[in-house]
């Protein structure tokens, strides 16, 4: 990384009130940016690109896979865009910090890393058509989201992953806009849940070719969090029969804000809204200091769901400059199969 461009980032990542409130504080003030509007007309490829207008984006890849050894073994990618002024500029003088996470779980350890870059230099980026997002040599690439080549390394591991979608995309919520809290704040919410997976993972141990199921999410807002909401816990489930579940509660002083949204195999997206779920911890872990619940059950009387979600393996933890927990579950009750789950504010 540019070391002057590692300098700039740090200064204006790390202070503690930043620190405190989360990625891009995303329960602080929006004035000048954009605000996410009902009745939002999607275009692609245009939206698969950056939205500068809007203060914090992402684009979040997550697979289940299989090894030739018959292990289960996830991975994360994920490229983040936070604008610190609504007006963009170009090279050096760009308000826009890029921030890249990859991670492997295998079934006893979580390995992970971290990329920073600075806007306007041409080290991390987007583009829509052909779409390709980037930081230093991670990448994530192809002629349309549709089929990508995927990439990433840390000081342990690296993988080369292909993608290919079996299937359209959903967008969450009121036709891609998604509430986050009962004052209103919202975000554009996308997703494409229906890869299939192939390539090698390379661990300490070896390589390993693995196959599977990847499921990816787009997300631009600039005020996404109410003040008083202090953190998330995220599932992306892929049941064994081919129906899937988006589900998240956000915390906050005044209760849980929850929502969902259901997913047939051919791809009809049911938006759930608040309280339709339930999520209730059932087991903790002691990680990285702090007591994590990492066994759930979820229930969605609507659909006739009552499962217990459980962590693969425990100490999943991202240690970044954010921290948060991030790994692969699995689902066991009136319905099977297997998914992620991300959890932030612990």
């Amino acid at each position: 990384m540019n070391v002057k461009a590692c300098l700039c980032v740090l200064l204006i990542l790390l202070p503690p009130a930043l620190r405190a409130q989360g990625y891009a504080d995303l329960g602080g003030p929006a004035e000048g940016y954009a605000i996410p509007q009902s009745g939002y007309q999607f275009e692609f490829p245009r939206d698969h690109g950056p939205h500068p207008e809007f203060r914090i984006e992402w684009w979040y890849l997550t697979a289940n896979l299989t090894g030739e050894d018959r292990r289960d073994y996830g991975i994360q990618w994920t490229l983040f865009r936070s604008a610190l002024k609504p007006t963009e500029t170009e090279g050096w003088q760009s308000p826009q910090l890029w921030l890249g996470h990859a991670a492997v779980t295998t079934p006893e350890t979580h390995y992970f890393a971290e990329r920073l870059s600075r806007g306007g230099i041409g080290q991390a980026g987007v583009s829509a058509e052909p779409f390709e997002a980037w930081i230093d040599e991670w990448s994530m690439r192809g002629p349309d989201p549709s089929a990508l080549t995927l990439t990433a390394s840390g000081p342990e591991f690296a993988y080369n992953l292909s993608l290919n979608a079996q299937g359209p995309i959903v967008f969450h919520g009121d036709a891609g806009y998604s509430v986050k809290s009962a004052d209103g704040q919202a975000s554009y919410y996308y997703s494409q849940p229906f890869y299939t997976v192939e390539g090698v993972l390379q661990l300490p141990d070896g390589d390993v070719k693995v196959t599977g199921q990847g499921w990816l999410d787009r997300e631009w807002s600039s005020q996404p969090l109410a003040e008083d909401q202090s953190g998330w816990d995220w599932f992306s489930l892929s049941f064994d029969d081919g129906d899937k579940l988006m589900a998240f509660r956000l915390r906050g002083g005044r209760g849980d804000f929850t929502a969902a949204t259901w997913i047939t195999p051919d791809g009809t997206a049911s938006p759930l809204p608040d309280g339709s779920a339930t999520f209730i911890p059932l087991d903790t872990e002691r990680v990285a200091g702090r007591d994590v619940p990492v066994h759930w059950r979820v229930t969605l009387p609507d659909r006739d769901l009552d499962v217990e979600v459980s962590a693969i393996t425990p100490n999943a933890w991202m240690a970044t400059r954010f921290e948060y927990w991030e790994g692969p579950v699995k689902v066991t009750g009136s319905h099977t199969g297997r998914g992620y789950l991300e959890m932030t504010g612990y």
